[in-house]
């Protein structure tokens, strides 16, 4: 970034400049930890989903429940089926459908990169103390949940 930009963006106080800017930072350092698995931040963001999951998704259902549209869940799912982290069974009542699940190896990964992504999480909040972390994760869900509008765009 030239010299220029870098004065314009010191200059933003808006709301939104801010938590776009505290997220780069944060995602940034989170893609970072992850790929020293081979995986993307996004990856772990479905392997998360695949091992909370007490029932099966479809890839659909995982799709909308991650906020991410088809094709780009395919291409994460491609890619993770490549690495061996998770492999794509029939629907058991429609063969066309694909339900995603996540190997032995995917969850062994899933923990890593979650310990790493929590590291992260520390350090980027080390220089607030304890009250005020949890202060600003309350603030932001309920921000989060008071908003009216639509949901549109991925959540990473």
């Amino acid at each position: 970034m030239d010299l220029a930009a870098q004065a314009a963006c010191a200059q933003q106080v808006s709301l939104n400049w801010l938590l776009h800017r505290a997220a780069q930072k944060l995602g940034a350092a989170m893609q970072e930890a992850a790929a020293r698995h081979d995986l993307t931040a996004r990856g772990q963001l479905v392997l998360t989903a695949l091992c909370q999951e007490d029932f099966r998704r479809t890839q659909l259902a995982l799709g909308q429940a991650l906020a991410l549209d088809k094709t780009t869940l395919t291409a994460e799912l491609d890619r993770l089926e490549r690495a061996g982290l998770v492999v794509r069974e029939p629907h058991p009542h429609d063969r066309r459908v694909r339900v995603p699940v996540i190997t032995d190896r995917g969850r062994a990964v899933q923990g890593e990169v979650e310990r790493l992504h929590q590291q992260v999480e520390r350090e980027f909040t080390a220089g607030l103390e304890p009250a005020q972390c949890r202060d600003l994760q309350a603030i932001l869900e309920r921000l989060i949940a008071s908003c009216r509008g639509p949901d549109s765009g991925s959540c990473l």
